[in-house]
């Protein structure tokens, strides 16, 4: 993959868009994680509980995109994929039980701990967009940890005020898992210089998701209308 070529510029920017829809409400965890501290002492919390879980979430992350090289993995953490981005549309996260840290050493250990254990989704998602390109991995992460890190309040209410958000990052996360699909050696025969049948084999996943995840949505709002 060319530095800033057409593919390039267009996985690094999945990159960012999976990183912001998947990663919005991690940055909520740090705030939480450090709220029983006093106010002198948050802001070290904040940025020391940022600086181990973007180091964590890295190191995982470059170990995924080496892992996908294993014949089998690229298909099975493309399925999972298309899970998570169902479970992205249907599923409400919360955070009510999240524990605040009474020291500033177990404050930026829950962060850590609680940002890996939230984010294994984004690095399975993130791996997958950067087609084994471990510039892609840095490069995505430098430009979104900031803006999720410090715009995550401005994130979540894009996404409260404009639910088509979240289908645009489902859609990308779909769309990369297609593309982990038919890009798995195992399989790689059934759409070897077929690109039309990879094309319509995207769509139909990306709007079945979409699809079954609306339903979904519908259903459940009818259910608590209903209550």
């Amino acid at each position: 993959m060319e530095f800033f070529s057409t593919e390039f510029l267009s996985a690094l920017l999945s990159i960012i868009i999976i990183d912001l829809v998947l990663a919005g409400d991690n940055a909520i965890v740090i705030g939480l994680a450090a709220r029983a501290l006093p106010k002198a002492q948050q802001k070290k919390v904040i940025v020391w509980g940022t600086v181990g879980a973007i180091i964590v979430r890295s190191l995982l992350t470059l170990a995924v995109v080496w892992l996908l090289q294993i014949p089998g993995l690229l298909l099975a953490g493309g399925l999972l994929l298309v899970w998570i981005a169902y479970k992205l549309l249907v599923e409400e996260k919360g955070h009510e039980d999240m524990k605040a840290g009474a020291t500033i050493g177990s404050a930026i250990k829950t962060i850590i701990v609680a940002d890996t254990v939230m984010g294994l989704d984004n690095v399975l998602a993130v791996a997958g967009a950067a087609h084994g390109s471990f510039l892609l991995v840095v490069l995505g992460l430098l430009i979104s940890v900031p803006i999720v890190v410090w715009g995550s309040t401005i994130i979540l209410k894009w996404v409260d005020r404009f639910p088509a958000i979240v289908y645009i990052g489902a859609g990308v996360l779909v769309w990369t898992a297609s593309k982990m699909i038919v890009d798995e050696p195992v399989i790689a025969g059934v759409f070897a210089g077929n690109p039309i049948l990879k094309w319509i084999f995207s769509i139909v996943l990306i709007a079945g998701v979409l699809i079954l995840g609306k339903k979904k949505n519908q259903k459940t709002k009818v259910v608590e209308q209903a209550s």
